[in-house]
C-alpha cells in the first residue's frame, strides 16, 4: 500500500517543530501573555531583528513567534530563556511589568525626539534588503515612536510565517491580508514608522491607500547592495540556484523603480550609509510630525 501523501499544511506543521503546535491552544490571551507578546515585538524591534533572525538565534520556529508576539501561544520557562538570551535579556525581565517600566524610563528617547513624529504614520517601501527594519527600529528608537512591520502584522493575523502563508494559500491570499491589515492601520489613525513589503507597490489599492495615510520614504540602494544585505542575514532563497540571479534582480529593481520614486521621500542609502540613512528618516518623521501639528485644530 503506497504511503499517504501529506497536505502542505503537513507538511508546514512537521517543519515547524512541536513547541509551535503544542501551544496555540489558549483561546483569547490573557493580560500576561499579552504582556509578553508586546514586550517582545517592543525588544526584537529594539534590536532590529527579523522574526526569522530571532527563531534562529532562539532556535524556536518562526511560526512559534508569530503566535508569542501576537499573544496567542504559551510559552515554557525554559523556551523563554532561550528566547530572552536571543534578545539580550532574561526571561524574567521579560515578564517583569516594573522591568519594563523601569529600562523605559532609564533609556527615553533623546531629549526633543520624544513625540517627535506627532501622529503621523511614516511608511519605508523598498525591496529586500533595503534596510527597512534596521533603519525602521532605529528611527522609531530614537522618536520614542511604535515601530511595525505590516509583514508581521500579516503573518500575525494568519497564524502562520509568511512561509507557511505563501505555501497553503498563496499571493493572492497575502496580498488581501497585508491590504485588510493596512486598512486597520489607516482607521486606527497608527502613527510611528512601519516598514512595507517589497511587492506592495505591485497593488495599485494597497500602495494608494498607503499613500493617503502615510508619509512615504523609499530606502533606495544598489542592486548589489540589496543582495549583498540579503546574504549577509543567511537568506538568499529567493535567487537560490539561479545562474542569472543578479540579473534578474536588476531587472525586478528597474521593473519597480517608477513605482518606488512616487513615495513623498527618497533616502539613498548605499550613499548614506546605516547612521546618516537613520538620521535622515528621523528628520523626515520630526517635520512630517510638525506640519501635521500646525494643521490640526
Amino acid at each position: 500500500m503506497p504511503p499517504r501523501q501529506t497536505s502542505p499544511r503537513e507538511r508546514v506543521q512537521q517543519s515547524q517543530g512541536p513547541e509551535a503546535v503544542a501551544d496555540d491552544a489558549g483561546g483569547g490571551a490573557s493580560p500576561i501573555l499579552a504582556h509578553l507578546a508586546g514586550r517582545l515585538r517592543q525588544r526584537r524591534q529594539e534590536l532590529a531583528l527579523t522574526l526569522r533572525e530571532l527563531a534562529e538565534l532562539a532556535g524556536v520556529s518562526e511560526r512559534f513567534l508569530v503566535l508569542l508576539e501576537s499573544g496567542r501561544a504559551n510559552v515554557s520557562v525554559v523556551r523563554l530563556e532561550d528566547i530572552g538570551r536571543a534578545l539580550r535579556t532574561s526571561a524574567a525581565a521579560l515578564l517583569s511589568a516594573s522591568e519594563l517600566v523601569e529600562e523605559e524610563a532609564s533609556r527615553g528617547p533623546s531629549s526633543g525626539e520624544a513625540g517627535a513624529a506627532g501622529g503621523v504614520l511614516v511608511a519605508l517601501l523598498g525591496m529586500r534588503g533595503a534596510g527597512k527594519t534596521t533603519i525602521g527600529g532605529r528611527a522609531a528608537a530614537r522618536l520614542g515612536a511604535p515601530f511595525l512591520e505590516l509583514d508581521g502584522l500579516v503573518a500575525a493575523r494568519a497564524g502562520m510565517s509568511l512561509a507557511a502563508l505563501f505555501e497553503i494559500h498563496g499571493n493572492a491570499y497575502y496580498r488581501r491580508l497585508e491590504r485588510e491589515e493596512l486598512a486597520r492601520l489607516a482607521d486606527a489613525r497608527a502613527h510611528g514608522i512601519v516598514a512595507t513589503g517589497g511587492g506592495l507597490v505591485t497593488d495599485p489599492a494597497t500602495f494608494e491607500r498607503l499613500r493617503r495615510c502615510a508619509v512615504t520614504v523609499w530606502l533606495r540602494a544598489k542592486p548589489e547592495d540589496h543582495w549583498r544585505r540579503v546574504v549577509e542575514q543567511g537568506d538568499a532563497r529567493p535567487m537560490a540556484n539561479r545562474a542569472d540571479a543578479m540579473k534578474e534582480l536588476r531587472a525586478l529593481f528597474q521593473a519597480r523603480r517608477a513605482l518606488y520614486e512616487q513615495a513623498d521621500f527618497v533616502v539613498d542609502t548605499s550613499a548614506l550609509g546605516l547612521a546618516r540613512s537613520v538620521d535622515r528618516v528621523v528628520k523626515i518623521a520630526r517635520e512630517a510630525g510638525r506640519r501635521d501639528a500646525t494643521r490640526s485644530p
